[in-house]
């Protein structure tokens, strides 16, 4: 099942949306997920340049059959950024109807963010699967950074999306942030078994990922060993 695991990892400002300062300043990665097989795939976190992204897919013979939200910031779906208008999941939709794949508690946010309608979004819950062809992808409600925020495991990789970096963690100061929550996610990412590869939602750190084992030796976030000790130190 390995050989039909299609994956990509996309930096904005870089593989995508060139040019576009912001993009190039927020260091996103957009994701592709799908069957080599089949052609079907999905698109984590599409932002900034939603047609490059497209013809990523095209030009790779695969074709959109629908989208992951690991969150509703608008650097992640599109939507207003302190001023800005991103384009993201609307612009998307308006040239591919497919369905968007978002945490049940997530839902209300990533529609108020974005402006597309909750009949274009399929809520989900914790270890929930969406198939792409004959490739499961799993969905992990990880909150913490968002009260919604999921990670998405598939072919022994983790996208982690801004619940943990290689370095830190997403910050918990914003609407919906607890950062109790977030301990929580990340003491459980860290017992996932099988050592995947991390791959984040942003690039803030030299290298693109690394396994989870290596992100648990080196990751400061992993130093508290209770709960009291990370209010300490993060809360």
């Amino acid at each position: 099942m390995s050989d039909r695991l299609y994956f990509r990892q996309l930096l904005a400002g870089r593989d995508f949306a060139v040019g576009d300062r912001i993009a190039a300043q927020m260091r996103n990665f957009a994701y592709l997920i799908g069957d080599r097989d089949t052609g079907e795939a999905v698109v984590v976190d599409p932002a900034y340049a939603v047609d490059d992204l497209l013809g990523a897919l095209a030009a790779d013979d695969m074709r959109l059959a629908g989208v992951l939200v690991t969150h509703h910031h608008p650097d992640h779906v599109g939507g207003d950024l302190m001023g800005f208008a991103l384009p993201g999941l609307a612009e998307l939709l308006a040239r591919e109807q497919v369905p968007v794949h978002v945490s049940r508690a997530e839902a209300d946010w990533v529609r108020r963010t974005t402006g597309v309608s909750e009949s274009d979004l399929v809520r989900h819950d914790h270890d929930d699967q969406v198939d792409v062809g004959a490739i499961g992808i799993r969905l992990l409600h990880t909150p913490g950074h968002t009260p919604g925020s999921q990670c998405f495991l598939v072919g022994g990789r983790l996208v982690a999306g801004d619940t943990l970096f290689l370095e830190g963690c997403g910050r918990t100061d914003f609407p919906g942030g607890d950062a109790d929550a977030m301990y929580r996610s990340l003491r459980w990412l860290a017992d996932l078994p099988g050592d995947p590869v991390v791959y984040p939602g942003h690039l803030y750190s030299p290298e693109p990922s690394a396994p989870l084992s290596e992100v648990r030796q080196r990751n400061h976030v992993f130093r508290p060993r209770s709960l009291e000790e990370w209010r300490a130190l993060f809360g």
